[in-house]
């Protein structure tokens, strides 16, 4: 689903992965396992700027692309839900929509078709924290 999307770039930088800070690490390593289908790559514990930080490091994708990374600060009660949205494709959005709230999610918004984009469909769910999750589905 990635390949259809053009790529580009003007500096020598690569995006190389999103983390997001979680207040229940276990929770939501379950979540993104079983509801994405995201597949755990290494678990470390670290400190930055400072701070104690539990970390969860998924595989890309597909070939080249961002890692997911979970992040739980061991002195921070609980992270802001609203400070991004995160965005994943599928070929079934029904079908993710449904994993997601038999793992906790909640539906936002039901999916949709986004005029003018070719049958592609949007849809928005939060997982058990409150994130904010954009899921798409090409169309045709």
């Amino acid at each position: 689903m990635a390949s259809q999307i053009p790529h580009a770039k003007t500096q020598d930088t690569d995006f190389m992965f999103i983390k997001l800070q979680v207040k229940d690490l276990d929770r939501a390593v379950g979540f993104y396992s079983s509801v994405i289908g995201l597949v755990e790559m290494n678990r470390l514990e670290a400190e930055m700027m400072g701070r104690k930080v539990s970390e969860v490091v998924f595989m890309p994708t597909y070939a080249g692309g961002p890692m997911f990374i979970l992040a739980q600060f061991h002195d921070t009660e609980a992270p802001a839900a609203n400070e991004l949205i995160l965005g994943f494709a599928t070929a079934d959005i029904g079908g993710l929509i449904a994993r997601a709230e038999q793992a906790g999610g909640r539906v936002l918004e039901a999916a949709r078709e986004v005029p003018g984009m070719g049958g592609m469909q949007v849809a928005f769910i939060a997982d058990p924290e409150g994130h904010v999750v954009q899921l798409s589905q090409m169309g045709g």
